[in-house]
């Protein structure tokens, strides 16, 4: 079947694709067969390297449990901090009033310019020369502080450009019934912006468990990457299953927030398609009955 942005492949075309699919294949079980015959021979796909995730509690609740309830912790601190700062400097750039929407730019394009692991670095020399924060606690408050700069800079721009994306005639048309431009933003166009918004949002809560890990490998937070060190230590040096281990859970978590994302977004687009009013069978037989009465002879209709 073909389209305005699709031809329908022909026999060569068809036989070409074929031909490629087989290829891609072929390399694929290659690659995946020589990773298997090099962990094979470096002994860690043996059964004594993975038991201690599979036969019993001890590496979890001493390692892997602690060092994820790290990272949710920093995680979700981030999220509360960033999500509404985020918003809040998103909608400072669309100001009227100069003397706001540049400063709010300036700090914007600062900190997306910068990488997030500098800003936990410049984080920590940050708590431990003018805080009195202790030793113990700099780790996650320099990784939540440098999460938060960075991606509420990055969802400034998510924001400002979902609300751009509307139509211009939703402000025009609120500006004709005398709303002011807040009341405007918050009833108008934010809640028509949010479905819009909702991937790029979603994605950047993604990079921002991801990045904790920034944490654990250079400033010794103690989350999920930093429990693999002492883990694979502990257990006889099994690298490749900690690591495969944390990977799974990082991907668990991760599809997990895409999942619901996407749940949320499917449920506010039907919301919207439904305007709200509910007509009862009353309402409906009274219409009916008014509609199909006998007119008056004088011109009106029976009630």
């Amino acid at each position: 079947m073909s389209s305005l942005l699709y031809d329908a492949p022909g026999p060569r075309a068809k036989r070409r694709n074929a031909l490629f699919t087989v290829l891609f294949l072929a390399v694929l079980v290659a690659v995946l067969w020589w990773v298997y015959k090099s962990l094979d021979e470096k002994g860690q796909l043996e059964w004594v390297k993975w038991e201690p995730f599979f036969s019993g509690s001890e590496a979890w609740t001493t390692y892997i449990l602690p060092g994820l309830k790290n990272t949710l912790i920093a995680a979700a601190l981030s999220m509360l901090l960033a999500l509404p700062l985020g918003a809040v400097f998103g909608i400072a750039r669309l100001s009227d009033h100069t003397w706001i929407r540049i400063p709010a730019g300036a700090i914007v394009e600062f900190f997306r310019a910068i990488p997030v692991l500098i800003l936990m670095i410049f984080g920590v020399a940050l708590y431990s020369e003018y805080t009195d924060v202790s030793s113990d606690d700099r780790p996650l408050y320099a990784v939540v502080t440098g999460l938060v700069l960075y991606n509420a800079s990055v969802l400034a721009e998510i924001v400002r450009a979902g609300i751009l994306s509307l139509p211009k005639g939703q402000t025009e048309a609120a500006q004709a019934i005398g709303l002011r431009k807040t009341q405007t933003m918050t009833s108008i166009l934010l809640p028509q912006a949010v479905t819009a918004m909702l991937p790029a949002i979603v994605s950047q809560l993604v990079v921002i468990v991801k990045d904790t890990a920034l944490g654990g490998a250079v400033l010794t937070f103690p989350d999920l990457i930093a429990a693999v060190s002492p883990m694979s230590s502990y257990y006889g040096a099994n690298t490749i299953a900690s690591f495969t281990v944390v990977a799974v859970i990082f991907v668990a978590i991760n599809f997990t927030l895409t999942s619901f994302a996407s749940w949320l977004e499917r449920r506010l687009r039907r919301s919207k398609k439904s305007t709200g009013a509910v007509v009862g069978v009353e309402a409906i037989e009274d219409l009916e009955t008014v509609g199909h009465a006998p007119p008056e002879p004088g011109g009106g209709i029976k009630e």
